[in-house]
C-alpha cells in the first residue's frame, strides 16, 4: 500500500508539472519504447516462452512486431493527433471561433493480460503516452516472467517519474482499484471486468473494458476446394495459432451446414497434421496452457460425458507440460459449459445447421461477441450479417487480421466490453476533447437578454432555425 501511495503521489506531481503534455516528452517516450523493443527482443522472446511456451515467430507476430508497429505509427502521427481541430460556427455567433482541443486525462491505470502480456500491456501504454498522461501499469501475475521483465526494464528506458510498473497478486490490483484514477483500462474476463467497473464507480472513474467473448466463424461453403483450403488454414491459425486458443478474439466455434461437416473435419485434421505434426503435444509451434488452474478448467469442459462423446479429433492432454492437443468436437450439447462459456483454449466445437443463414439467429441468441468471422462470397449474406448482428468487429474471409490494423478501432460491445483503441483510437481513448469557444466583445445581440417580448421570441426562433435572412429582416424591422 505504501508503494502504491508513493507512486501515485509522484505521478500526480509529475502530471501537474505539465511535462507529459509536451510533444517532445511524448516522442521521447515513444522512441525509448522502440529502443527497448529493439534492444531486448531476445529477452522478450525468452519471457514469453517461459510464461506461455510461445515460439519466437508467434511472439514476434503477435506481440513484439505489433508493439513496434503501433509505436512507430504513433510517433509519426502524434503531433497531428495533438493539434486542435477547428470547428464551424453558425453565422449567429459571429464574430467568434471554436476549436476542439485534445488534452490528457491525467493519471491512468492499465491492467495488462497474461495471454498477450507485452502487446496488450504496451499497446494501451502507447496510447496513454501519446495523449500525454502519467501511467501505472499492472502486469498480469499469471505471466510472471513477462511481468518481471516489464517491471525491471521499463524504468530504465522510460520516464520513471511518469510511467510506473507495479507488480503483485490480486490483492495489489484490489489496492490499486481503491484509489481515484482519471481512467482505467482493463483487459480480461467479464467476471473481473465487473469488479473493476464496480470499484471505478466509487470515484466516477471512466473505464475501458476489453473482455472477449465467444467469437464464431460462419463457414458459408466448402464447395470450392481452393477456397476451402484457405479458409481452413485461417481457421486453424485463428484457433490454435494464437496462443493455443487463449485469445479473446480467437475462434471459439464454427457454424457450418450439415452437408459440409465431413469435408470440414477431414480438412481440419489434414491441416493440423501439416502444421503441428503427428503428435502436436511435442510440437514447438503451439503454445501451452498458461497454468494448472486453466488446464484443469479446460479438462473439466471435456469431462462431461456428452461433450467427450462429441470429440472427433484430438483430446490428448499432458498435465506436466500443460499442453492440450488441438481438439475438434462435433455438435456438443448447446447447454454444456463448452458452448455457454468462453473456451479460451485449444478446443474447437463445430455446430451444424440445415442452412447457413440460420447462423444469424444462432449468434443473436447468445451474448454479443467481440468478433464475428464469416467466410463467404455472397454479397447479400455479407450485408445481412452486418445489418442483423452486433459484435465488436466483423471480418470476412480471414481471422485475427483486424487486430493489427491501426486504422480500425478495436473493442467490444455489450458483454464483450466497451471502449476502443489502436492507432488514433488509442490516443482518443486516453484524451478528453475540450471544447473551446472564443468570442469578441463586438456585436452584442440584445434579444438574448430580458425584458422579454414577442420580437425577442421571434428573433430567437429564427436564430435557432438558422434563418439568417429572417434575422436580418427582423433586425431591420422588415417582413418577408
Amino acid at each position: 500500500m505504501a508503494e502504491v501511495e508513493n507512486s501515485l503521489a509522484e505521478l500526480r506531481q509529475t502530471f501537474r508539472s505539465g511535462r507529459t503534455r509536451s510533444v517532445a516528452w511524448r516522442k521521447t517516450q515513444l522512441r525509448a519504447l522502440l529502443d527497448l523493443i529493439r534492444d531486448k527482443e531476445d529477452l522478450i522472446f525468452e519471457a514469453l516462452y517461459q510464461d506461455l511456451g510461445k515460439h519466437p515467430v508467434e511472439a514476434y507476430r503477435d506481440e513484439v512486431g505489433v508493439v513496434k508497429k503501433s509505436a512507430t505509427h504513433a510517433l509519426s502521427n502524434v503531433e497531428k493527433w495533438m493539434a486542435p481541430k477547428k470547428g464551424d460556427l453558425p453565422l449567429v455567433f459571429f464574430p467568434a471561433k471554436v476549436e476542439v482541443l485534445p488534452e490528457p486525462l491525467g493519471v491512468v491505470l492499465i491492467f495488462g493480460s497474461w495471454n498477450f502480456p507485452f502487446d496488450v500491456t504496451l499497446d494501451p501504454l502507447i496510447g496513454a503516452i501519446s495523449a500525454g498522461n502519467a501511467v501505472v501499469i499492472k502486469p498480469s501475475e499469471h505471466a510472471p516472467a513477462s511481468s518481471a521483465f516489464l517491471a525491471k526494464t521499463l524504468p530504465i528506458y522510460l520516464d520513471d517519474s511518469a510511467i510506473k510498473v507495479i507488480e503483485g497478486e490480486a490483492g495489489v490490483s484490489e489496492q490499486l482499484l481503491q484509489h481515484k484514477w482519471d481512467k482505467i483500462f482493463f483487459t480480461g474476463s467479464p467476471r473481473v471486468g465487473r469488479l473493476v467497473m464496480t470499484a471505478a464507480a466509487e470515484h466516477l472513474t471512466p473505464v475501458t473494458l476489453e473482455l472477449g467473448g465467444k467469437c464464431p466463424v460462419i463457414l458459408d461453403s466448402l464447395s470450392n476446394p481452393s477456397d476451402a483450403k484457405v479458409a481452413v488454414k485461417r481457421i486453424i491459425g485463428g484457433k490454435w495459432g494464437a496462443c493455443s486458443g487463449q485469445a479473446c478474439i480467437g475462434v471459439d466455434y464454427v457454424l457450418v451446414e450439415d452437408k459440409f461437416k465431413s469435408n470440414l473435419i477431414e480438412l481440419l485434421k489434414k491441416t493440423i497434421k501439416k502444421f503441428y505434426g503427428e503428435n502436436p503435444i511435442n510440437s514447438k509451434s503451439i503454445a501451452r496452457i498458461v497454468n494448472k488452474q486453466q488446464f484443469e478448467r479446460l479438462r473439466n469442459l471435456l469431462q462431461d460425458p456428452l461433450v467427450s462423446a462429441s470429440i472427433v479429433h484430438g483430446g490428448s492432454l499432458d498435465e506436466e507440460k500443460l499442453l492440450i492437443e488441438p481438439t475438434i468436437l462435433l455438435n456438443p450439447p448447446l447447454d454444456a459449459d463448452i458452448m455457454t462459456e468462453e473456451i479460451f483454449g485449444p478446443l474447437l466445437p463445430i455446430i451444424t445447421l440445415d442452412n447457413i443463414k440460420e447462423s444469424i439467429d444462432f449468434i443473436n441468441s447468445r451474448p454479443k461477441p467481440l468478433a464475428i468471422y464469416a467466410f463467404t462470397k455472397d454479397g447479400t449474406f455479407k450485408r445481412q450479417i452486418l445489418a442483423e448482428t452486433s459484435s465488436g468487429s466483423v471480418t470476412f474471409n480471414d481471422i485475427l487480421v483486424q487486430f493489427v490494423c491501426d486504422s480500425l478501432p478495436f473493442g467490444g460491445v455489450g458483454q464483450s466490453g466497451f471502449g476502443r483503441y489502436h492507432g488514433k483510437y488509442s490516443f482518443d481513448n486516453f484524451s478528453h476533447e475540450k471544447a473551446v469557444m472564443q468570442r469578441s466583445f463586438f456585436l452584442e445581440l440584445e434579444p438574448r437578454y430580458p425584458p422579454w417580448n414577442d420580437f425577442k421570441l421571434k428573433f430567437i426562433r429564427l436564430a435557432y432555425n438558422f434563418d439568417y435572412l429572417g434575422i436580418l429582416l427582423a433586425l431591420m424591422g422588415l417582413k418577408r
